[in-house]
C-alpha cells in the first residue's frame, strides 16, 4: 500500500460518501477536499469538512498509519498546525495538536470499494511485469483519452526544454537572437558534443558574431579556434591556415581572451557528426541568414523550418572530414533528420518561450508543427510500440519519453491518466 492510493481516494472522491465515521465515532462530511499539493507541507489546501455540528476550513494530511505522522516529525513543524482531518489506511495511534486536542482521523480503508483496491493491487503487483506496470493494458486504453493525455505530456516535455532558455535569458540581459546562438549550438553538438558546443557559444563574443555575419571564413575561424582546433600546424593546408590567420587576426583586432575550454570528441561519432562538419554547418547557417532568430520565430510550419536550415558545410568540407587529410567528396548538407532534433530540442522551446514572454497563444502552431516531424526511433519508443501503441510523429514519441521518464519509472500510475481509466474500470 502506498499513500498516492489515498491521495487519488480522497482527490477523486472514490470512498463510500454516505456514512463517514472517525476512528473516535464523529460524523464527517466531506463539502471541499481541497487543493492537492505536490510540493512540501501538508498533503491538500482549503479542505471544508464537517465534523459532528462543526465545519472545519483547513488542511488534510494523509498516511499509510497514523504513527506516521511522528515518524515524519509533523508535531513539531508549524505547517501541520492546522490539519483539520488526518486521513490514513491504519488507524494505530492517536495524533494530538500542540493545545493536547485529539486531531479526529478518518480511516479510508472501511470505506472504499473493493474493486478499486482489487485494480490498484492489478496495477502494481503484476507477477509478470514487462516494461511498465500498465503493460498489458495501456493499448486497450481508450483512444480519446490516451490522445488527450500525449498532448498533455508533450506540452510537460516541452515545458521543461524552456527551462534553459529562461536561465540563459536571465544571463544574457533577455538578449533572445544570443540565447538561440547558445541553444543552437548546444544541439549542433548533439550527446556527445553537447556541452563543449555549449560552452563555446557562450564564451564567444556574440555581438562579434553579428559583426562577422557576412564572412563565411570569419565565422569558422571564430568557431574553430574557439574549439582548440587551431592550434597545431598543419604542413600543406591552405584553408587550414587561412582560418589560423584569419583567427589571429580577430583575437588580435576585436582584443577577447582565447581561454582554455573541453575540446569537441570524435570518438564514436559518424564522420558526418565531426565536431569539424557540425561546426561549418552552423557558422554558414548564420552566414545564410542575418536574421536567423526572426526567421525561425515567426515560421508557421515545418516546412519553412526545414527551408530555413537548408545549409551546408563550407566546400572545403565536400572532400574533407577533418582538416588536412583529403576524403571521397560528398557535400555536408544538414539532414532532415539532423533539422528535426533541431526543431525539437532548440526551434520549438525558444517559440514557446517568445511566445509566452511576448503574450501570444501558441499551442496550434506548435502542434502543427511537431505532428508534422515524424517520430524518432530509441529504444524507449521501440518497447512502446510493442504495447500496441501508435506513434505517428514526433509529438507522440516525445510524449511517451516523458510518460516513460516521469512517471512510470518512478510509479506515478495515479497522477497518469491511463492509470485513473484503469482503476476506474467496472470489474
Amino acid at each position: 500500500m502506498r499513500e498516492d492510493i489515498l491521495h487519488f481516494i480522497w482527490k477523486y472522491k472514490k470512498l463510500q460518501l454516505g456514512n463517514l465515521k472517525s476512528s473516535n465515532n464523529e460524523a464527517i462530511q466531506i463539502l471541499d477536499v481541497g487543493s492537492h499539493n505536490l510540493l512540501s507541507g501538508p498533503d491538500f489546501f482549503n479542505a471544508k469538512i464537517q465534523i459532528d455540528e462543526q465545519l472545519w476550513a483547513g488542511t488534510v494530511e494523509m498516511h499509510i498509519k497514523s504513527s506516521d505522522w511522528y515518524a515524519h516529525n509533523h508535531e513539531t513543524d508549524p505547517n501541520y498546525q492546522n490539519v483539520i482531518l488526518h486521513v490514513v489506511w491504519e488507524d494505530d495511534c492517536d495524533v494530538f495538536r500542540k493545545d493536547n486536542t485529539v486531531i479526529p482521523t478518518l480511516v479510508l480503508r472501511d470505506y472504499i470499494p473493493s474493486s478499486l483496491l482489487q485494480e490498484y493491487q492489478k496495477l502494481f503487483y503484476h507477477k509478470e511485469r514487462s516494461l511498465i506496470n500498465c503493460g498489458n493494458e495501456i493499448g486497450h486504453t481508450s483512444d480519446f483519452v490516451l490522445q488527450n493525455w500525449l498532448e498533455v505530456l508533450y506540452f510537460e516535455r516541452l515545458e521543461r526544454k524552456t527551462d534553459l532558455v529562461t536561465k540563459l535569458l536571465k544571463d544574457s540581459n533577455n538578449d533572445w537572437e544570443r540565447v538561440f546562438f547558445v541553444l543552437l549550438s548546444k544541439n549542433f553538438g548533439l550527446k556527445i558534443n553537447s556541452e563543449p558546443f555549449f560552452e563555446i557559444a557562450k564564451r564567444l563574443p556574440f555581438p562579434l558574431v553579428r559583426k562577422i555575419q557576412d564572412n563565411t571564413l570569419q565565422m569558422e575561424s571564430l568557431l574553430y579556434g574557439f574549439a582548440g582546433f587551431l592550434d597545431d600546424d598543419i604542413i600543406g593546408d591552405n584553408y587550414y591556415d587561412s582560418l589560423k590567420k584569419e583567427f589571429t587576426f580577430l583575437k588580435a583586432k576585436f582584443h577577447f581572451l582565447d581561454l582554455p575550454h573541453q575540446k569537441p570528441e570524435f570518438f564514436k561519432l559518424r564522420p558526418s557528426n565531426f565536431p569539424t562538419i557540425r561546426l561549418s554547418q552552423l557558422a554558414n547557417l548564420y552566414v545564410l541568414h542575418h536574421n536567423l532568430f526572426s526567421r525561425v520565430i515567426n515560421a508557421k510550419s515545418v516546412e519553412e523550418i526545414y527551408l530555413v536550415f537548408k545549409v551546408s558545410a563550407s566546400e572545403y568540407w565536400n572532400n574533407h572530414y577533418t582538416f588536412g587529410k583529403v576524403s571521397k567528396k560528398h557535400v555536408k548538407i544538414l539532414t532532415r533528420k539532423f533539422v528535426d532534433l533541431l526543431i525539437v530540442n532548440t526551434v520549438l522551446p525558444i517559440k514557446l518561450s517568445y511566445a509566452k514572454h511576448m503574450g501570444r497563444d501558441v499551442p496550434d502552431e506548435i502542434i502543427n508543427i511537431i505532428s508534422g516531424i515524424i517520430s524518432e526511433s530509441n529504444t524507449v519508443i521501440s518497447k512502446f510500440k510493442s504495447l500496441k501503441l501508435q506513434f505517428p510523429s514526433a509529438k507522440e514519441s516525445q510524449a511517451v519519453i516523458q510518460l516513460y521518464n516521469e512517471y512510470c519509472t518512478k510509479n506515478k500510475c495515479l497522477q497518469c491518466a491511463v492509470g485513473h481509466q484503469l482503476l476506474n474500470r467496472k470489474p
